[in-house]
């Protein structure tokens, strides 16, 4: 389990994926080295990465959820292959294994995602059914998780963490070469040094910092926290596709967004309406989140709930 100092570094690097740890220290009261040994550990001995992502308007992208039904056999190498997909942000096995679900960025104004990740899914019978669903409206999520919600600093403390803050991008960013390299880089490794940054450019280490700053303060990219669940107690996950009265979305999606278990949420095209991603500490604790908090949201049809078993492509890319 995690101690205080690990989880408030936890929730400062959500706040900013590139804070000094300096600050972090100064803020948490220990030492910067405290820090980056903290960071060192949860890094090498956790997994933890901290992941530079590019918000998909940026870019001229949509985001679409896309549910793959097939055998359980299949399962398995299907989730794999997505997972090696330019396109797909995330990747995780559902439903008992029968399902795989995932997050799939698509140019902006294709019919659908079949363009990209739909198109080279495998036509046999092992694939029984595909349906795509795009996000319309996200009330939770790209740069704010659990850890935003369910850290132990005080808004005092977050407000000295908090870089500025950046504008919204209302359409397409011309991006050269060199930033698609940086943004690269920054995926693998949302921390890298400048230094690590210019060579992956070929820029100087004052044009890469320059120019980090511009595509931060442009709302181009954000930076994310890649942690296991489990790690801060939560055993128990599950995506939760809601059919909400339509003159209630956007009520039940606000709410749903203030939920300490809600990772992700969004308003959706398809059959039901509205999608949570959600963890919680047992499956016990799942129900009584179910049937309290969900049952109580404003306009609420129905509920399905599809259990999470593993994620295969979390924030951080796959590679190889």
């Amino acid at each position: 389990m995690l101690d205080a100092v690990e989880r408030g570094l936890l929730q400062a690097l959500q706040i900013d994926g590139r804070v000094a740890f300096s600050l972090v220290g100064a803020v948490l009261g220990v030492s910067d080295q405290t820090v980056a040994r903290r960071y060192a550990r949860l890094r090498n001995e956790a997994g933890v990465r901290v992941i530079g992502a590019v918000w998909p308007e940026a870019v001229g992208r949509q985001l679409w959820l896309v549910r793959v039904r097939c055998v359980p056999e299949a399962v398995a190498g299907l989730a794999r292959a997505l997972a090696k997909q330019a396109e797909t942000t995330w990747v995780q096995i559902a439903s008992g294994g029968a399902e795989v679900l995932c997050m799939v960025q698509a140019v902006t104004d294709t019919p659908a995602a079949e363009s990209t990740v739909l198109s080279r899914l495998p036509r046999t019978p092992r694939v029984t059914g595909v349906s795509a669903h795009r996000v319309l409206d996200p009330f939770f999520g790209g740069s704010e998780s659990p850890l935003t919600k369910n850290g132990p600093l005080t808004a005092e403390q977050c407000a000295q963490l908090s870089p500025p803050a950046a504008k919204r991008v209302t359409g397409p960013v011309e991006l050269s070469t060199e930033d698609n390299a940086l943004l690269e880089a920054l995926a693998l490794d949302g921390r890298a040094g400048f230094r690590s940054l210019a060579t992956a450019t070929g820029w100087s280490q004052t044009t890469a910092r320059r120019r980090l700053a511009e595509l931060r303060s442009g709302g181009v990219v954000y930076f994310d926290v890649d942690v296991d669940p489990a790690l801060l107690g939560s055993w128990t996950s599950a995506g939760l596709w809601l059919t909400v009265a339509p003159g209630e979305l956007a009520a039940a999606g606000e709410a749903l967004a203030e939920h300490p278990q809600v990772s992700f949420a969004a308003a959706t095209t398809g059959v039901s309406n509205l999608y949570a991603s959600v963890q919680c500490p047992t499956g016990t604790a799942l129900y009584e989140y179910l049937t309290g908090p969900v049952a109580a949201l404003p306009g609420l049809l129905s509920v399905e709930t599809a259990p999470s078993m593993r994620v295969v492509k979390g924030a951080s890319p796959v590679v190889g």
